[in-house]
């Protein structure tokens, strides 16, 4: 009796290790199970159907273990197929027009040139009252332009460069927002979009990014291709 009363620590730290781990493997399957038969009971052993039925467990173990690696397999080749078709595909963007999804835009150094960056929205609905908002990089208005109606669907704004008084601002990144309200003074949806033309191309391990005016944008992000 002794000999039995130590033999079902040995099953029990056995067991308790493997339940422990986060998952149990066939490997730890397979262990369990020959320690079982190693430490049964010789006055009730296990019965054939019972062993079988154990059997059996265990190739559907190993069964789900192949399926799985199979699966990670084929999800890791079909990644890596994408991401050379993206590639290939986004260095034809080079010097092309794009509308990206979001609303940052990198203001330039006023030269001789005049500056117009048109800076583009999505209403979900006609409004009545739209309101456009430019923030330095540190979240200062620094303009505020009113327009007395907004159709549904895509509009563009014309932003040039200059803060509310009509100075020209430092070059840097700028933000914009777009509230809208409709007849009824009634919040109309708003999402902004930005105009560019792409510079270059990077491969990052982030995933493909288009560089517009010095700003990585995912490829994921682009709205539309524009005349170059």
């Amino acid at each position: 009796m002794p000999i039995f009363e130590s033999q079902a620590v040995s099953v029990g730290q056995t067991t308790q290790s493997a339940v422990n781990k986060s998952a149990l493997g066939k490997d730890d399957f397979l262990k369990m199970l020959v320690q079982q038969l190693r430490f049964q009971d010789p006055l009730n052993p296990m019965k054939s159907d019972e062993f079988a039925t154990q059997l059996a467990q265990f190739s559907s173990v190993e069964q789900l273990n192949n399926i799985s690696n199979s699966l990670t397999d084929s999800i890791n080749a079909n990644y890596l197929l994408t991401q050379a078709i993206n590639n290939g595909l986004s260095a034809g963007f080079v010097g092309k027009e794009v509308r990206v999804s979001g609303n940052t835009v990198s203001l330039q150094a006023v030269g001789v040139d005049e500056v117009r960056m048109n800076l583009g929205y999505t209403l979900g609905s006609a409004a009545t009252q739209v309101e456009i908002k430019i923030r330095d990089a540190n979240g200062n208005v620094v303009r505020t332009d009113h327009s007395s109606a907004g159709a549904k669907g895509d509009n563009t704004y014309v932003w040039d460069g200059r803060d509310d008084d009509g100075s020209d601002l430092p070059p840097g990144k700028y933000t914009f927002s777009v509230e809208a309200k409709d007849a009824n003074n009634l919040a109309v949806t708003a999402s902004t979009y930005i105009f560019g033309k792409v510079s270059s191309v990077r491969f990052t391990a982030e995933g493909t990014k288009i560089v517009i005016d010095g700003q990585e944008i995912f490829l994921s992000d682009v709205l539309e291709i524009l005349e170059g």
